[in-house]
């Protein structure tokens, strides 16, 4: 059978998990099942109403994707304030709180799931969070900070398990015993401030200016980033862009300024199984003599070929 058709898109991820689930499993299982799946409408009402879509549970954990930044992050508050207020009526000891994180980056999806590093970093800053508490990467708070009314707290780069380089991480400093005003604008037909981009990068833009306005755009929302699949992603997007060899400048050194091989795989895997021919030879502008060159080459003959036919 024909493997079904992986699609790669820019997502807001928000990872939810219970605290202490286990225990509260093995104290009594029947009230806890019943707080959970009291609990659980409330969250599960909560992201539909931000128009976030759950793709993953497993009982006690939540994975959701939105169309923005901004709803993820309204979605997270409204949850822990409205958790807090669930818990008043409930003895001390059968609370149920969450740890939430919140990533944007790349993502697969395929069979109604999606997964990959944006929703593995996710998941990585939800076990980071405190209880009742949200953390995100550096790349969501830059994006948040004019356009939310919160603090954000810098704990500084944190190594995680499974992830490359080192996360800068953010503790958002909320009011959990507030009003959970969940007030969230309308998509306007469009399904995400994602999609916009990148319907407009598959049709011919009205303009160059605004195309070029699209890429100054997506370039400003990952520009501060550590992490590499979100240069990954504007040089899939933009393989001739005017921040290309900055993006490339950014893989290369991380910071170091050493050539690191892990981001020459992570690079390759990106563009290898892409119909683009501008992102093989992406990667051999980059990587002219790279450990993957031979096959880039091969594969741009085999593109040329198909053109020529």
């Amino acid at each position: 059978m024909e493997a079904p058709p992986l699609e790669r898109k820019l997502a807001a991820i928000l990872a939810a998990d219970v605290e202490g689930y286990s225990r509260l499993m093995n104290v009594d299982e029947e009230q806890t099942l019943a707080t959970l799946t009291s609990h659980r409408s409330i969250v599960d009402a909560l992201i539909e109403k931000a128009h976030g879509q759950i793709f993953g549970t497993a009982g006690d954990s939540v994975l959701a994707e939105f169309p923005s930044i901004v709803h993820a992050f309204q979605s997270a508050v409204a949850i822990q304030q409205a958790m807090w207020r669930a818990n008043q009526s409930l003895p001390e000891d059968r609370r149920m709180d969450f740890r939430i994180g919140i990533n944007v980056g790349d993502v697969l999806v395929k069979n109604g799931d999606i997964f990959g590093d944006g929703v593995n970093i996710a998941a990585r800053l939800e076990a980071l969070a405190d209880v009742g508490g949200i953390c995100v990467t550096r790349g969501v708070r830059d994006h948040l900070r004019d356009r939310v009314d919160a603090t954000f707290e810098d704990l500084g780069e944190q190594s995680v398990k499974n992830i490359v380089r080192p996360l800068r991480v953010f503790r958002v400093i909320f009011d959990p015993e507030g009003e959970s005003m969940l007030d969230v604008a309308p998509l306007s037909g469009e399904r995400s401030e994602f999609s916009s981009m990148e319907q407009s990068l598959q049709h011919d833009s009205d303009s160059d200016d605004e195309a070029g306005r699209i890429e100054v755009a997506f370039w400003e929302s990952v520009q501060e980033s550590d992490e590499p699949a979100e240069y990954l992603l504007y040089l899939k997007r933009f393989p001739a862009g005017q921040f290309a060899e900055l993006a490339c400048a950014r893989l290369e050194n991380g910071g170091t300024g050493e050539h690191d091989p892990r981001v020459e795989v992570a690079f390759w895997e990106t563009v290898r199984d892409t119909d683009n021919p501008e992102m093989i030879e992406a990667y051999l502008a980059k990587y002219p003599h790279g450990q993957f060159s031979d096959l880039a080459n091969i594969l741009l003959a085999d593109f040329h070929e198909k053109l020529t036919k």
